[in-house]
């Protein structure tokens, strides 16, 4: 296929072509009359190259789909995903097919499945989400059981992850298995998301929605009072859940038990701000909470690292519009879910492991040493001793030393000025996550084996994981193949890398599109990146990020760049700018179709 590009439709008395939004491209692309496909002056386009640049002229190309004017929201965002080769809209033939799946539940279906449709279950998701891919079921299985109380102190909990079974309704090599597999991943950007199933599927047929029927594939833990795991099983199920909690809800639970000192020793009081959620709902939240509490400080306790920042979601109105900032809080009701599907995860991950053979690994590699050693000479100059092994240390013990060394680093600096930048340049030593069939364990994690199983409805290769637990753990049987895995994990990891890309071009839109209405006013930041050409600077309050260019650092002197202690320094003065430094900035400058904002420095 030829090159595509994206870009704003400009019609002159000369003729017509495309100024791309692509900042490598430099020339403008010459669109011929008859290859306009009906775009008008303004239009936001897709343009593919049909004859390359030559010395005399211009590279021309034909208009292949027509987004939208220039600065509409929709046009922009379908242009941010065009821009990746992301999908903007949904096959009509995929949409149908989805449409044409029956979704009763056979008498038999349920019958090979072990039913939980009378075990408390519940969903904690978003306020916001449609596509409710995980529940947690809990039970007793000592005194009281019923009730859900008990005055035991040995007690032991089944608790069962529950994950929507989407790969029951979505056939391999089907057509919506097809366009799943080619957009491998849901995209999530500022305002909207692009699902990689079709809205019957992830909205409804799978959506673990309350008070109805549900097939999922579930990973049954029976669990005692200290959060070990005294057995598991991987089966299918059907489930029914109680109620549908956002992170909030859920929090105002485990705050009101905390502030009574109820447990599930307890009996419960009953709140009526609270009073739709029953004393067995409460209760089980409260020590899904104090178990997910233990699993988390046994995870960080043998190895794993803490990366948790601070999170700014752009807030938009009903036209997508920009209109503040809010910030994103983890919270224990976050950690109780996400203690969970970890533990899912690495289960799932440790027995297809067991069967020796291929197997979709979720991996994170170790950092790169000579990363690490330049964070230990920049974090120096702030007093702060990293005590890392030597060089040629590549052993086991050699990975842990430089694991401690880092967690130090990052609990050290907590509270302190300098906090945000060394927990940033701290992450830009580790390398990302992919998907393999080579398993080399989840460095970040600190897991041997670890695998995506409990999000299928957004991500293609929990689908593929599933696929792996029906065909080595749960039939028997030699089914299908399931194709070249390690082709399907660079392709899934591929796009998930571009969905990311994605993701932030959008945040930058609207980021600049907010400081468009914020010119010549000041605010406060920090700097957040240093290049020969300036300083990249991050507001405190929004977290947009603009260019401080060194012409606007109000000075003549020329400003010499030290990549190695990430400044730039004033050649008269000796005044040195450098990361993690507070600065006032000026808005000079924001464009949002370029995702542009410029500051200038404020003299204080």
């Amino acid at each position: 296929m030829h090159e595509r590009l994206v870009g704003t439709l400009i019609l002159s008395r000369y003729g017509a072509e495309v100024l791309t939004d692509n900042k490598v491209v430099s020339e403008n692309i010459a669109v011929p009359p008859r290859y306009l496909r009906g775009a008008e002056d303004g239009d936001k386009v897709i343009v593919e190259i049909i004859h390359a640049a030559t010395r005399k002229q211009p590279p021309m190309g034909k208009v292949v789909d027509v987004l939208g004017h220039s600065g509409d929201n929709d046009a922009e965002m379908h242009a941010i995903l065009a821009e990746f080769g992301l999908p903007y809209d949904y096959p009509k033939e995929a949409e149908q097919e989805a449409e044409e799946i029956d979704s009763d539940i056979s008498t038999q279906e349920i019958y090979r499945r072990r039913d939980m449709r009378d075990v408390l279950t519940f969903t904690i998701d978003p306020f916001d989400a449609k596509d409710f891919d995980d529940a947690l079921s809990f039970k007793c299985l000592t005194s009281n059981s019923e009730s859900g109380l008990t005055s035991n102190s040995e007690a032991v909990y089944e608790i069962g992850v529950h994950i929507a079974d989407v790969t029951h309704y979505v056939e391999q090599g089907t057509l919506l298995d097809t366009e799943a597999y080619n957009r491998a991943t849901s995209v999530y950007l500022v305002d909207r998301t692009i699902p990689m199933l079709p809205e019957r599927l992830c909205n409804e047929l799978c959506s673990l929605r309350p008070n109805e029927d549900k097939l999922t594939m579930s990973v049954i833990f029976t669990m005692d009072s200290k959060a070990k795991v005294l057995k598991h099983k991987i089966c299918r199920t059907i489930i029914r859940s109680d109620v549908r909690l956002d992170y909030d809800q859920a929090q105002e639970i485990i705050d009101k038990m905390s502030a009574h000192s109820l447990t599930i020793n307890s009996q419960l009081n009953d709140f009526s701000q609270l009073s739709t959620f029953n004393s067995q709902l409460y209760s089980a939240i409260a020590e899904l909470n104090r178990l997910a509490g233990i699993l988390r400080e046994d995870r960080f306790r043998h190895g794993a690292i803490d990366f948790e920042r601070e999170e700014i979601k752009v807030l938009v109105d009903d036209k997508g519009k920009p209109t503040g900032f809010k910030l994103e809080e983890s919270t224990p009701s976050h950690h109780l879910i996400e203690e969970f599907m970890l533990l899912a995860n690495r289960t799932v991950a440790q027995q297809l492991s067991d069967t020796n053979k291929d197997v979709v690994y979720r991996v994170h590699d170790v950092p790169d040493p000579d990363k690490i050693e330049a964070l230990s000479k920049f974090v120096h100059q702030f007093g702060y001793s990293m005590n890392l092994p030597k060089r040629d240390q590549k052993n086991e013990n050699g990975s842990r030393s430089a694991t401690k060394a880092i967690k130090k680093l990052l609990s050290d600096s907590t509270g302190s000025v300098e906090q945000e930048l060394i927990h940033t340049l701290a992450i830009r030593t580790m390398p990302k996550a992919f998907y393999s069939t080579h398993n080399i364990g989840h460095y970040g994690l600190a897991f041997p084996y670890y695998t995506h199983f409990t999000s299928p409805i957004r991500r293609y290769p929990d689908m593929m994981v599933h696929r792996l637990v029906n065909k080595y753990l749960l039939t028997g049987k030699t089914q299908s193949t399931i194709g070249d895995l390690e082709e399907s994990c660079r392709h899934c990891s591929d796009r998930e890398q571009l969905a990311v890309a994605a993701e932030r071009a959008s945040v930058k839109y609207k980021q600049a599109e907010w400081m468009e209405q914020h010119l010549g006013e000041a605010f406060d930041g920090i700097v957040s990146g240093v290049t020969d050409y300036g300083l990249y600077v991050q507001l405190t309050d929004s977290h947009c990020e603009g260019l401080l260019h060194v012409r606007d650092l109000g000075t003549e002197e020329y400003w010499a760049f030290s990549e190695e202690n990430y400044c730039l320094i004033n050649e008269r003065t000796g005044e040195k700018l450098t990361l993690g430094d507070k600065i006032r900035v000026e808005v000079l400058r924001a464009d949002a179709l370029r995702r542009q904002i410029n500051f200038k420095r404020v003299q204080q």
